[in-house]
């Protein structure tokens, strides 16, 4: 298998997508983000002490996916179509559960974008509720979906 972030000299370099034709991409991931129990319980009743934090954590996963170019050195700067950050709060298991799906119509594909905004909608939660946790999880940050592109649909059918 040849690797193309590697030019003959062994030395990294971005792939060059110029010939790959525009297509419909879409990519889902996500990621949980775990609360010890007296703490999620507190949470739930009486938010966290800095702020509504669905709203700002979905705003910064937006922002990141937009961003990912800027912190993944060899992603492409795409233009996006839509970006969707959804949450479930799982009360047995004391977890928010965070769904970020991204589309674009381009040459190249989105999954960078949504595991950067599952991750970074985590780390803003985390932020957000620290005060009352320090010993938050963020965990399971995985790709769930792809479509699009020379290699097809991708479906994680892996659980953790």
């Amino acid at each position: 298998m040849k690797i193309n972030y590697i030019n003959k000299n062994k030395e990294i370099k971005m792939v060059d997508i110029s010939k790959k034709k525009d297509a419909k991409r879409i990519a889902s991931a996500f990621c949980s983000v775990k609360f010890q129990k007296s703490s999620f319980n507190q949470l739930m009743k009486e938010g966290s002490p800095k702020g509504e934090i669905f709203n700002l954590a979905k705003c910064s996963g937006i922002l990141a996916a937009k961003k990912t170019d800027e912190l993944i050195p060899l992603c492409h700067n795409i233009n996006l179509s839509s970006i969707e950050i959804n949450y479930k709060k799982n009360l047995k298991k004391h977890t928010i559960e965070i769904h970020s799906t991204v589309k674009t119509n381009s040459n190249t594909g989105v999954e960078m974008e949504a595991l950067t905004a599952c991750s970074i909608a985590a780390l803003t939660i985390y932020d957000m509720c620290k005060a009352i946790d320090k010993s938050i999880c963020i965990q399971d940050l995985k790709l769930l979906y792809k479509s699009g592109g020379r290699s097809g649909i991708f479906k994680n059918e892996k659980i953790f």
